[in-house]
């Protein structure tokens, strides 16, 4: 019953994704409104202060061809990110920037986090060493400041959800602030800024594209499935929260994809990924190249496919690397090398000792205000919790289609049960025990979760033969 329950609701978003959209007009007409739908949903509306960075460099590592600065700054106050600044040697003019995402790669040895980073740094260095600036970014999740990011699937924090928070939203915080130093830094052209990542990192290069237009070309790769694939074949239980947005819009992910319109987007897998599966990619980027077509620059929408698991596999990242050559360097070079790691992960660490004022382990306290805006009547209250954190509530009034399943009496005591029609493809059960010779003035509804519901009827079927669930 709640397969197929979940099959019809998934059918719904998935025909509804983008389906308005008929013209270039159609989408620059209702792009913002989108985007600001999609700041809420990750908890970003209205945007948190661009507060001071704080900046701190720590230390710099030197290679024959670049250099790399270790870099600590605060996206918010206390919220602290850490990084590695690749900068190629001799540059004579700001350079095209990479902002790199990283995936879930934890680096821990005796307890100390080295970050993301320290995993990723052969990305760093490869773009550096083909003429790019690229800060390699650190997560919430793995950075050296461990946060959280499994906070449903692993910690039951389901109230994350009911305060519109997701760190999925940190993570885009994190991509747009890593934007706002980069900007101060004299080797960048803020002109020129391109993202990419794998798995986690993929999704938020999606988000941050989706959100910033500083970005003016985009490589992710994997880090989005669509709703049939979360749904349909499970993926979704793979994933942890960083992957998801708090969707009260009931949006399918192909729209967060198509807010990078009409900047070049290159979308990137491998066929045998099993949590990024083929045909879901090909699924969104069909919907996205609707988009591009309305702006008669389908050669900004590119697909790069590799054979391979769930990898970065080398034929992705030059696929990537020709991306950015081609808009942002306006070049068509033979790449001629292949990345690979330079330092310890105990050279590339950023903070020797942890800063006393962090908050990125709670960060989901804050993160998102809690609402101060005055209820004046239960009604305004009613309205707030359907918009904002029961959004997938039905809408239609289904008839209930009650009927009698049963009636059974012992000892003036009657039990009676009735199936009704909760929502389309939902049948549920109520029932009513009852004094036969006293009648009741009041009725108690009692709703049991799945154990208490069972101890319930365990309770009663000795009294009631012939009772069932």
């Amino acid at each position: 019953m709640l397969a197929e329950y979940f099959r019809n609701e998934t059918a719904r978003i998935s025909a509804r994704c983008l389906a308005d959209i008929n013209s270039r007009s159609d989408w620059e007409s209702k792009r913002a409104e989108y985007r600001r739908q999609l700041q809420e949903m990750l908890g970003l509306w209205p945007m948190p202060e661009r507060t001071d960075l704080k900046p701190v460099v720590t230390g710099k590592l030197e290679h024959a061809d670049f250099t790399v600065e270790k870099i600590s700054f605060q996206a918010s106050p206390g919220l602290y990110c850490t990084a590695n600044l690749f900068v190629p040697k001799n540059l004579t003019k700001p350079a095209p920037t990479i902002l790199y995402e990283c995936g879930h790669w934890r680096l821990v040895t005796n307890g100390i986090s080295y970050g993301n980073k320290a995993a990723y740094q052969a990305d760093g260095a490869w773009f550096a060493r083909n003429g790019y600036v690229c800060l390699v970014l650190d997560t919430l999740l793995a950075g050296e400041i461990q946060g959280i990011h499994t906070g449903t699937r692993e910690h039951g924090l389901w109230w994350w959800n009911s305060r519109g928070y997701t760190p999925a939203g940190v993570e885009a915080w994190f991509g747009i602030r890593a934007l706002d130093y980069l900007c101060t830094r004299p080797e960048v052209d803020t002109n020129r800024f391109g993202i990419t990542g794998h798995s986690g990192g993929g999704a938020y290069s999606w988000t941050v594209t989706a959100l910033d237009d500083r970005i003016k070309a985009a490589a992710p790769l994997a880090g989005m499935a669509d709703i049939q694939s979360h749904i349909g074949d499970s993926v979704i239980d793979n994933h942890c929260d960083c992957n998801f947005l708090i969707n009260i819009y009931r949006w399918d992910f192909p729209q967060i994809a198509a807010l990078a319109a009409p900047r070049p987007l290159l979308i990137g897998g491998t066929d045998r990924d099993p949590l990024f599966h083929l045909d879901s990619t090909l699924r969104i980027y069909e919907k996205v190249r609707r988009i591009y077509n309305f702006y008669d620059s389908p050669n900004k929408l590119g697909l790069a496919l590799a054979p391979g698991p769930h990898d970065e596999v080398p034929e992705l990242q030059l696929a990537v690397l020709r991306w950015f050559n081609r808009f942002l360097k306006g070049e068509e070079m033979p790449v001629e090398m292949a990345a690979k790691k330079f330092f310890t992960p105990e050279q590339v660490r950023v903070l020797e000792k942890l800063p006393a004022d962090a908050i990125n382990t709670n960060i989901a306290e804050t993160f998102v205000p809690l609402a101060t805006a005055p209820i004046d009547s239960a009604d305004e209250l009613r309205t707030a919790l359907r918009e904002k954190v029961f959004a997938g509530w039905p809408t239609d009034n289904q008839p209930l289609e009650t009927k009698l399943a049963f009636s059974i009496e012992r000892d003036g005591m009657r039990i009676k049960a009735w199936d009704f029609t909760s929502q389309h493809d939902v049948t549920l059960r109520f029932y009513l025990l009852e004094n036969v010779a006293k009648p009741a003035a009041v009725v108690r509804m009692e709703i049991l979760d799945q154990s208490n519901w069972v101890g319930w009827l365990a309770a009663i079927r000795p009294e009631f033969s012939g009772l069932s669930a």
